[in-house]
């Protein structure tokens, strides 16, 4: 019976790219891969199985007893392991390789073969070049690592170097063989030695087989480390006995030092000589302290130094008493001893590069891994330099590591504000200024004062260090190193500090680079941590100034109930499903009561269990966070509500919409200009304004109305969607910020064609997502510019408040960014209104709502709307035309009654003309006793001045100061017009004209 229970893969080794930590494998599962691959179980049970295991098992199948032979277990698991049968020197699968294997086969559609059958995997998949790069695909994506920051980083430092693990023989094969054939047991015992390259085990291998190489009983290696002036003779292998087993990757507890120069071992390497001492005793420079402690007799010494390929010694090594019974080393001994050495070189040298180069790995492993916890954690100071010092004690091995920060608020006097102090035992202490005393040792004020890094390696010989610091936190100085923090701006704003290797010796270079290097890392840490507090402050004033604005955004409970206590009107009494409706007969309370009773009236709060005073609360908040702007207003918001619901009600949308969307579209419809400041996006872009760097430059004004209206939503008393599930709250805000983007005319030109398309050729379902969404809309585009469709006297009006925006808009161009605006926002082209107005409905408006009739032909009223209103923009523009031809024949006119002498006034008339008009139209102005008395002005020269073109100053006048806009005039050639401080130069063409007309000219 099968078992239903799961077991847990155990995951795979560290140096394997797959991970199946997490991977539930059933019981089924493993038992198919076991019979598919016999040959893996055999390998598992006869190394791991069990007596009582093949017991139940023959009494399980007592019929097969008979059966069983007394054939002899195959070698290949003697001694539980296993060795490969063939003669290619193949590793046996380890546990981690046949786990891998496994996972492989759980990937890959193809029978898994083990490394004994021979049976390439790569030879079966060839077959099909297809199906073997899908394989490889799917391959790839099994042994991939989750792709979190800590397992990108340890694949990118992952070292493909592994140290060579060739098993030496044993010692009594290499007496035999040296017995048998010296020549050959002098070569196996340097390949020996060259296929290591671990210091601690070359050593040991290296002592070994001078033991058996020598017949010394005792043999000691020592390797020089240090600079100069300051070397020293270091083993981690003293006193070997010559029957030890070579045990590679051993490391010692105890390191024996012996100073340069002293006693045999030293003078050996002071002078790079050898030595052969018959009798230890009778030499001055043996020491017999050893003796003394291990109660061991030393009589004859052979002592050479180890040279590498420079000649410079590197290392010390010695054989002690020859077997049998200590006798004194012959020449032979020195001669086959001198020449081994060289090779000891040469595998020292390797394995100490190797040994540098491993090292520099693994700082360069710390500091990535420094540089991924600064860029992990930068929201707490206290946090990042712990961090950073719990790395340079673990790295460097010290007992202290210290950060002090600099004051830096521009006072000479040096000082700091707050220290961080780490001990080995990763014991975590900080203090500030203002609460504790922070203890500096005189090192840190230097670091601090100089910027320079300091080593010392006795800190009690240095002048500069203040003991008293030592008594006062209790501890013992001995090394110090100390180094400068910088920022970005490269202004020290800290010192930190490292105190006493653990190993007793003072920091080396090494040491001093990489300590450098934290500091520039502890800088990075905290200027960016600097930065993110700034910004936290910054934010947390940003939000407490939302949180000011938001409370004095929101309506009083006042208001609430006093709307509450309002008697709703029905839509059929106000006319709100029509489309001809006019919202100028509202005042502002009447909207919202109107408001409120469109969502009644469609049954949207019953619904969706809106809450009554939410909804008032809503309604009084969206009015309130609409500006005082011409146009786009709260009513223009309410006007585009109440068409949307007639198109939803009077149009028949309602039957292709869903209740959902009815709700949202209103609301969308009320929210879609919040906060507006009666610029469009261009200015926001062309202002470079805050809005345009908060939202970019697409739809800029539009995701600020979306995000207001969030804003508004997110408070729970304004909240009419609460009772909505989590799905279709989240349905409704996609919903609503799709439709309040819609109002911005370039996704709606972006969307339109498709849009025109569908309903052109009637393909258009309302069933279909994307065909719905792109309704919606094109609704909200054709409410926000429905008062194109209103009664002419409806759409006159909206007309002037929409020009008066546009106008004020063109003006801050010129004022503020000194551009000229587009003939749209032109003042100075406000005669153009017909013929843009033309433009207007013929490109936008008409092909829109000529759409909408194909997809619902109850919306023909707006069509026709929009066709009638065309009508009377056509013959306002035609009336202006025909008026701009009569003027222009009365300029030729003019032109023509001139002097002929002189310039040629043609080319002068229609300045003049226009001159003219604003300089009579000063009709107030004083005038000097000799000049006649101006003419009234002319309704058309009042209309000038009326829209604020330039006045000009008429020559001759003595009073210089205007009656209407009480501004002064300069006396040269310069005035200032009605609406600015603006100066304009008069033509000159107008005071030649002028001067040459004279008395006819006035008259």
């Amino acid at each position: 019976m099968e078992r239903e229970s799961t077991c847990s893969v155990e995951p795979v080794s560290s140096d394997r790219s797959i991970d199946i930590e997490h991977n539930l494998i059933s019981f089924a599962d493993v038992e198919q891969w076991l019979d598919d691959n016999p040959e893996c179980f055999e390998d598992y049970f006869l190394r791991k199985g069990r007596t009582e295991s093949v017991r139940k098992w023959l009494s399980l199948h007592h019929d097969a007893n008979e059966e069983l032979t007394a054939a002899p277990v195959s070698n290949k698991y003697v001694q539980g392991t296993t060795l490969d049968s063939n003669t290619s020197g193949r590793p046996p699968p380890s546990k981690a390789h046949l786990r891998h294997q496994f996972a492989r086969s759980r990937t890959r559609n193809v029978n898994f073969a083990t490394s004994e059958s021979g049976v390439s995997v790569e030879k079966e998949e060839s077959r099909d070049s297809d199906r073997n790069k899908d394989k490889r695909i799917r391959f790839r994506k099994a042994n991939s690592l989750p792709p979190n920051p800590s397992n990108i980083l340890s694949m990118l430092l992952k070292s493909n170097v592994r140290l060579p693990r060739v098993n030496s023989k044993d010692i009594e094969d290499k007496r035999r063989l040296k017995a048998e054939n010296e020549r050959e047991f002098f070569l196996e015992i340097v390949k020996d030695m060259a296929n290591d390259l671990d210091l601690t085990s070359l050593s040991y291998k290296i002592l070994v087989n001078v033991g058996i190489l020598l017949d010394a009983d005792r043999c000691s290696l020592f390797l020089v480390e240090g600079p100069k002036g300051r070397r020293e003779l270091v083993s981690k292998v003293f006193d070997v006995h010559a029957g030890t087993n070579v045990m590679p990757g051993y490391v010692g507890d105890n390191v024996v030092r012996i100073p340069w120069g002293m006693g045999i071992i030293g003078y050996v390497a002071e002078h790079g000589v050898q030595l052969n001492v018959p009798d230890a005793y009778q030499d001055s420079r043996f020491c017999d302290e050893v003796d003394k402690s291990t109660g061991y007799r030393t009589r004859s010494i052979l002592c050479m130094p180890i040279k590498d390929s420079e000649g410079e010694v590197i290392g010390v090594a010695q054989a002690i008493n020859k077997n049998p019974d200590g006798m004194p080393f012959d020449e032979e001994d020195v001669k086959v001893f001198a020449t081994y050495l060289p090779f000891c070189g040469i595998g020292i040298t390797n394995a100490k590069l190797f040994d540098i180069s491993m090292r520099e790995q693994e700082r360069n492993r710390v500091l990535l891994e420094v540089a991924r916890d600064l860029f992990e954690e930068q929201t707490c100071l206290d946090s990042i330099v712990l961090k950073i010092m719990m790395k340079a004690l673990t790295l460097m091995k010290c007992e202290r590591c210290s950060v002090l920060f600099l004051k830096n608020e521009g006072d000479q006097e040096l000082s700091f504000t707050k220290s961080f102090n780490l001990t080995s035992s990763f014991s975590h202490t900080s203090s500030e200024s203002g609460s504790a005393p922070l203890v500096s040792n005189g090192i840190m004020d230097y670091v601090a004062s100089r910027g320079e890094a300091v080593n010392i390696p006795d800190a009690y010989q240095d002048p500069r260090f203040d003991s008293e610091s030592d008594k006062v936190l209790g501890i013992r100085s001995k090394s110090i190193m100390c180094v400068p923090i910088w920022d970005n701006h490269h202004e020290i704003i800290a010192v930190a500090q490292l105190l006493n290797k653990l190993d007793g010796h003072p920091f080396d270079e090494a040491d001093e680079q990489l300590f450098k290097a934290f500091a520039i890392f502890c800088g990075l840490g905290i200027n960016n941590t600097l930065m993110y507090s700034e910004i936290t402050k910054a934010m947390a004033k940003q939000s407490v100034a939302l949180e000011v604005v938001s409370y004095h955004a929101v309506v009083s409970e006042e208001d609430v109930e006093s709307l509450k206590a309002s008697s709703i009107p029905v839509v059929e009494d106000l006319d709100l499903k029509a489309f001809t409706f006019n919202d100028f007969l509202l005042n502002r309370d009447e909207m919202l009561t109107a408001s409120i009773s469109m969502f009644e009236s469609m049954g949207l709060v019953n619904k969706f269990q809106i809450d009554y005073e939410t909804l008032c609360r809503l309604m009084l908040t969206v009015r309130k966070n609409y500006r005082n702007v011409a146009y786009h207003n709260w009513r223009h918001a309410f006007n585009v509500c109440q068409v949307m619901h007639a198109l939803l009600t009077a149009g028949g949308l309602a039957e292709k919409m869903s209740s959902m969307e009815m709700l949202v579209l209103l609301v969308a419809c009320l929210c879609h200009d919040l906060d507006h400041r009666g610029t469009n996006n261009a200015f926001q872009q062309k202002s470079q304004s805050p809005l345009a760097k908060l939202y970019g430059t697409f739809a800029t004004m539009e995701h600020h109305h979306f995000n207001h209206a969030v804003m508004i939503l997110n408070n729970q008393s304004h909240n009419i969607f609460s009772n909505l599930t989590n799905e279709e709250y989240s349905k409704v805000m996609k919903m609503l910020k799709h439709a309040i983007l819609s109002t911005d005319l370039t996704l709606h030109f972006q969307i339109r064609k498709e849009f025109f398309s569908l309903a052109s050729s009637g393909e258009f379902d309302r069933n279909d997502k994307k065909h719905r969404e792109m309704l919606r809309g094109m609704l909200m585009t054709a409410c926000d510019l429905a008062a194109v469709t209103k009664p002419w006297e409806i759409q006159k009006k909206v007309a002037e408040l929409v020009t008066s925006e546009f106008f004020d808009q063109g003006d801050k161009e010129r004022a503020e960014l000194n551009l000229e605006p587009a003939a749209l926002f032109d003042r100075r082209r406000k005669d153009d209104l017909p013929e843009m107005q033309l433009g207007w409905i013929d490109s936008v408006c008409f092909p829109l709502y000529d759409a909408l009739v194909k997809v619902e032909p109850r919306l023909a009223p707006l069509r026709d709307g929009v066709m009638s209103n065309r009508d009377k923009w056509l013959k306002l523009n035609e009336e202006r035309k025909s008026s701009m031809s009569v003027q222009s024949d009365e300029d030729r006119a003019i032109a023509g009654s001139t002097d002929s002498g002189g310039e040629d006034p043609s080319s002068v008339t229609a300045e003049y003309r226009e001159e003219e008009a604003l300089r009579r139209s000063f009709d107030s102005i004083e005038e000097g006793p000799s000049s006649p008395k101006a003419p009234p002005p002319t309704p058309r020269e009042v209309k000038a001045v009326h829209f604020q073109e330039p006045l000009f100053e008429r020559r001759g006048l003595t009073s210089k100061r205007h009656s209407i806009t009480g501004r002064p005039f300069d006396r040269r050639l310069k005035v200032q017009t009605s609406i600015s401080d603006r100066q304009i130069i008069v033509s000159r063409k107008w005071r030649s004209y002028e001067e040459k007309g004279g008395n006819g000219a006035q008259s």
